[in-house]
């Protein structure tokens, strides 16, 4: 299986937007890519080339990229890299598409609050523990409560 796997880094340049399809849920939304040089005759970072890609993220992730992501906020993008060449009302149309396999939030450039989601199953086999549990990190157990002392006998 030849597939071009691409890393890239950039900004959201267009809401999500988000699809129920026959296939499953996807969501799907341009990312800008600058590349940045230093000019040594100005002696400053300039921008160069602005690359536009439209990334497509699948079930869950598609779901996720839907809640989690607005304008303008840097995101790293992993995924196959499509090149589609077409023919759109006599015009030759080039467009490069990232079908994702993960989005996540550039954590060079500020932070994020990661919410684990829950899975619709758990809240039914277990309501104590609704999150969804991960190999290696279960739960703390509660600690026993204080005992409750008597009140004392007036007389």
């Amino acid at each position: 299986m030849n597939e071009t796997l691409v890393t890239v880094v950039g900004n959201v340049a267009t809401t999500p937007v988000f699809r129920e399809l026959p296939s499953g849920p996807v969501a799907r939304f341009r990312l800008a890519v600058t590349a940045r040089y230093y000019d040594a005759g100005r002696n400053v970072w300039a921008d160069g080339h602005t690359n536009f890609f439209t990334v497509w993220a699948r079930r869950a992730l598609g779901a996720n990229v839907q809640g989690s992501l607005t304008i303008g906020e840097p995101v790293i993008v992993q995924g196959k890299l499509r090149v589609r060449d077409e023919e759109r009302g006599g015009q030759h149309w080039t467009s490069a598409d990232i079908d994702a396999t993960t989005v996540g939030h550039d954590l060079s450039r500020g932070t994020a609050a990661f919410r684990r989601v829950m899975k619709a199953n758990a809240a039914l086999t277990d309501p104590a523990t609704a999150r969804e549990r991960v190999p290696g990190h279960e739960p703390e157990p509660s600690p026993d409560p204080e005992p409750v002392p008597e009140p004392e006998p007036v007389g």
